[in-house]
């Protein structure tokens, strides 16, 4: 599994990781077919797992000028593809081929209410089964791109 710690020199910091040029992308590939509440839901989980996965994309909290404090973002910008059902399927063998992790979000997680109903949902479907409706994924550049071939940017 790719590292971002592993392209550190002995002189990066976490700090630098966040400052372009960026040497690793997050991306996130939605279903061509989904409701707008959906997207921006999915949108939302899928993010959540990035962020979760690699605490070092996280930036510092943010303060308003009354010294007010608010949670910190993902530290980076994050590119919301779409792309129909093969394109996602693509997306998950070839992020798994290349050692990346992937958060994913299937179909049947709309029906459930918890976050134990939906890691269920997943867990008695093999993987070339899974009815993905978002997948993120985060990594080098060029390897997140070739992983999104046949996707295109969300409008």
């Amino acid at each position: 599994m790719y590292d971002v710690t592993d392209r550190r020199t002995n002189h990066e910091t976490a700090t630098d990781l966040l400052t372009p040029p960026f040497a690793t992308k997050v991306a996130i590939l939605l279903r061509d077919d989904l409701a707008a509440w959906q997207r921006m839901n999915v949108t939302a989980f899928l993010a959540s797992g990035i962020a979760a996965a690699n605490p070092e994309l996280v930036s510092e909290p943010y303060r308003d000028g009354d010294d007010g404090t608010y949670l910190p973002l993902l530290g980076m910008p994050v590119l919301v593809f779409e792309g129909g059902a093969r394109e996602l399927a693509n997306a998950r063998n070839r992020a798994v081929s290349r050692g990346l992790r992937p958060a994913i979000y299937t179909q049947e997680m709309f029906s459930t209410g918890y976050d134990a109903a939906n890691r269920a949902a997943t867990a008695g479907v093999p993987a070339e089964e899974l009815d993905l409706v978002g997948l993120a994924v985060h990594g080098p550049k060029n390897g997140v791109d070739k992983i999104l071939k046949g996707a295109h940017l969300h409008p």
